[in-house]
């Protein structure tokens, strides 16, 4: 048994941990995950027990190029990462549709990491996936295709990788390729292992929300793979077990990783046990099924464990499960001497529209009903400067306040449609006499979102239920955020303090 229970429940990761990679090394598992254009990037996470989870950081620390990524670009930058350790270091490959394949590398799991290194540059190369063969000493990459940029989907093309992962050494093969499959379609998502004599890649298809897991094997890496799928959906309600990994446990278990989406949630992480038939193929879950509850994996006593969510944010400081919607800039947090999060409120010609603002300090929605708080203290002098809370996605909605052109503070909640280039009123303006509020959102099933907030009175509801939207890729954000209307000077800040994520307070 390790940890109070001797079972364990899924998601394990119960949150926005798009196509998650994870790797064990010694006694240790990490895990890295898509963070699209959201900054710092690469999320690195921790674990012994492949169940509890927490925050070690992040690999990357700004997009590049810079200036393509001062603005938000909500889906695009860092897809589908694989993580590796090889030659005493961690090594992360990941696509950006955009520009082309990408490598850093570490001595250390919190580094310091290297600047990006541009592998192979091109338009729709997306989910790569290094192997070193540690049988022969060559060294190989396999990625997938992102029709939306290169017009080719459904395949899997390999290449032979310097040693040194810095380059590709030919112009690389189609060695999968789905169309010639009856019935698979978006193949994507490749992970490749050498295991018993083969090589190993490990792909989902059929589109994130409906699809399965495949496997494929081959004696040479460029083929021909056989094929066959080895998880789906069946009679569980876990839609589209997809993009996952492998681990083996220092005691010689196998097991998987791999997300399900969640719609507003975005993809919630799972894992399965693993063993191989009397053929030489991986079995996942239940004979092919999802697992919901599984006993743990065979691996020490950890305490209960999940990735921080409140922050108390110490002399200013935000913690590590905090990013910015863009590039960050000088001057937008503020450090100081006492606790609490002090933002400027940064003049915008976007002010009216959350999503094209880039000084939005975000954090995952979680994937179970919870109610959200943070306290408020707008010293933002200038009318229109504004701060709040928001849950964003295609559309949002936010609370909070804002300095009228009278000088009065007032409390106010605004949303946004997903074709609306503008927000409007949630509900309706009430004082805020002493420039402060508690903000509250009580989030329920189906991720949906109910307002409040205490200006001095209790808290009093606002405005009608919303129901928190995705991204095309990404879950909902919660956001904190302080803006002010385009014009000259500086525009004053605000304070946030006790940022809580606890079980819903009513409702």
């Amino acid at each position: 048994m390790t940890g109070a229970e001797p079972t364990y429940r899924n998601p394990v990761l119960n949150a926005d941990w798009s196509d998650p990679d994870v790797i064990r090394v010694g006694d240790d598992f990490y895990l890295t995950a898509s963070s699209f254009g959201r900054v710092p990037g690469l999320p690195l996470l921790h674990s012994r027990n492949l169940v509890d989870w927490t925050f070690v950081g992040h690999a990357l620390e700004r997009l590049e190029p810079e200036a393509e990524f001062a603005v938000p670009r909500h889906d695009c930058g860092v897809w589908a990462p694989s993580l590796r350790h090889h030659d005493d270091r961690f090594w992360i490959f990941w696509g950006d549709p955009d520009q082309g394949i990408f490598q850093i590398n570490a001595p250390a799991i919190r580094g310091p990491w290297t600047r990006p290194h541009l592998v192979k540059a091109g338009k729709g190369l997306i989910d790569p996936c290094p192997l070193w063969d540690d049988e022969t000493g060559e060294a190989y990459l396999v990625h997938a295709w992102a029709k939306s940029r290169s017009g080719v989907k459904n395949r899997l093309t390999g290449h032979r990788m310097h040693p040194h992962g810095t380059e590709l050494l030919d112009e690389g093969k189609v060695i999968v390729d789905a169309d010639r499959i009856p019935g698979w379609v978006t193949l994507e998502g490749p992970k490749l292992y050498r295991h018993d004599g083969w090589f190993w890649i490990l792909a989902p298809a059929g589109g994130v929300e409906t699809g399965w897991q495949g496997a494929f094997r081959s004696r040479d890496f460029f083929g021909p793979y056989e094929e066959r799928v080895v998880l789906e959906q069946k009679d569980t309600d876990v839609n589209g077990p997809h993009q996952g990994a492998w681990v083996r446990t220092p005691s010689g278990e196998d097991w998987f990783l791999h997300f399900q989406q969640r719609g507003a949630y975005g993809r919630v992480v799972h894992l399965q046990p693993m063993r191989w038939d009397t053929d030489g193929w991986p079995v996942l879950g239940d004979d092919g099924a999802p697992v919901a509850a599984h006993r743990r994996p065979d691996l020490p006593a950890q305490p209960p464990a999940a990735p921080a969510t409140d922050d108390d944010f110490p002399g200013g400081r935000y913690g590590r499960q905090w990013q910015w919607a863009a590039n960050p800039r000088d001057g937008w947090a503020t450090q100081h001497s006492a606790d609490g999060l002090r933002l400027t409120c940064v003049r915008s010609a976007d002010a009216d529209d959350l999503r094209k603002v880039p000084n939005v300090l975000t954090q995952r929605l979680p994937g179970t009903p919870c109610t959200v708080e943070v306290e408020l203290r707008l010293d933002g002098a200038e009318a229109g400067a504004r701060a709040g809370l928001a849950v964003l996605g295609d559309a949002y909605c936010w609370i909070g306040l804002e300095r009228g052109a009278d000088g009065a503070v007032r409390l106010v909640h605004r949303f946004a449609e997903a074709v609306a280039d503008r927000e409007r009123d949630a509900g309706h303006p009430r004082p805020a006499p002493e420039g402060r509020a508690r903000l509250r959102i009580d989030i329920g099933a189906g991720a949906r979102c109910r307002f409040s907030a205490d200006t001095g009175d209790g808290f009093r509801p606002s405005g009608q239920v919303f129901a928190a939207t995705p991204w095309r890729w990404v879950g909902a954000l919660l956001g904190l955020v302080a803006l002010a209307p385009t014009g000259q000077g500086h525009a004053g800040a605000a304070t946030f303090t006790r940022f809580r994520i606890g079980a819903r307070a009513h409702g």
